[in-house]
């Protein structure tokens, strides 16, 4: 089998703000298998785990010709590497067996999902006037983690008042300010807040009220985070890139939901192509947070159709 990796910039039709910086442009990397057919994969390296586009680039081209789907898993630790090799490996089997991917998993035809769409942290008004521009849309994300964060949510709110709000601080909180924060949270109608703490200080989500539902984001990425949330999450966030792809994320979430958690189903900023099996895995999820591609400026061939209903699982030709 012939593995190949290469860079590809998607640009963003706005910058993009978290509490940890801007980006104009999504950088991400693409993983072409050919072995009888084409597989096709996507991760996009985020430094907050370390990683970087030339350390992942040479995690992938220091893998054998016949790597499997199960040698994977302990060839590459969870991560963007691991997840751009093993979604392109379901990729090429679908291919191959002239079959989609539900159907090589045994799971019932994949339905459109509602997706969350994220409004960049921005100025109140900004954020007002983004939220009046996105108000039709059911679910709406909110990027916080900063001093002024009551401002911007109080102004999301004038600006979409009847949209489903979730919020996402990106550890930027301390337990102190959540405390604060969270009757607040209530009052406008949030419904979920994700990794209000640092994951390397979340002990005390477990010791403080948790009035709404906690989301563990930065805090969870395979089966082995699990042991460590209970007490003090009640969700817990799935992404292929934290994950290491769709065969550790998929067995996640069944953990997951046997052991009492709720679950969100996220992405980094990417193409059509790194969702696309995400949409396999957003099924039946509380949450669903897929908006890379409404992100972009630009996009995949055949990329993901959204509409009122959410979005749809992909067409055989751009993955699965």
């Amino acid at each position: 089998m012939q593995i190949e990796v290469t860079r590809d910039v998607f640009r963003l039709a706005q910058v993009f703000t978290i509490s940890r910086g801007s980006r104009t442009e999504a950088h991400v990397l693409t993983v072409t298998l050919q072995d009888q057919g084409f597989g096709y994969g996507e991760c996009v390296p985020y430094a907050r785990y370390g990683e970087t586009l030339e350390s992942v680039t040479a995690q992938i081209k220091g893998l054998p010709a016949d790597v499997t789907r199960d040698s994977l898993q302990s060839l590459l630790p969870a991560g963007a590497a691991r997840n751009a090799i093993d979604c392109a490996l379901w990729d090429l089997a679908a291919k191959q067996s002239g079959k989609r991917i539900w159907d090589l998993l045994g799971l019932p035809n994949p339905q459109p999902e509602i997706t969350a769409y994220t409004l960049s942290l921005d100025t109140p008004d900004a954020m007002q006037q983004q939220a009046a521009e996105n108000a039709h849309r059911p679910l709406l994300k909110i990027k916080l983690g900063t001093p002024d964060d009551m401002a911007r949510l109080e102004a999301v709110r004038r600006g979409a008042p009847d949209a489903r709000i979730i919020v996402d601080a990106n550890e930027g909180w301390t337990a102190e300010v959540y405390a604060d924060l969270a009757p607040h949270l209530i009052r406008l109608g949030v419904q979920m807040v994700e990794q209000p703490l640092p994951a390397d200080a979340d002990d005390m989500l477990g010791e403080i009220a948790r009035p709404l539902p906690v989301c563990a984001d930065e805090s969870c990425h395979d089966r082995t985070s699990l042991p460590a949330l209970q007490g003090k999450y009640d969700l817990v966030n799935i992404k292929l890139d934290k994950a290491g792809g769709l065969t550790e994320a998929l067995a996640l979430k069944d953990a997951a939901l046997a052991q009492g958690y709720g679950v969100m189903v996220g992405c980094m900023v990417g193409s059509s192509l790194a969702m696309a099996p995400a949409t396999i895995l957003a099924q039946g999820a509380a949450f669903t947070d897929l908006d890379g591609p409404l992100l972009l400026a630009e996009d995949r061939d055949q990329p993901l159709h959204f509409d009122d209903q959410g979005v749809h699982p992909p067409v055989a030709n751009l993955w699965g």
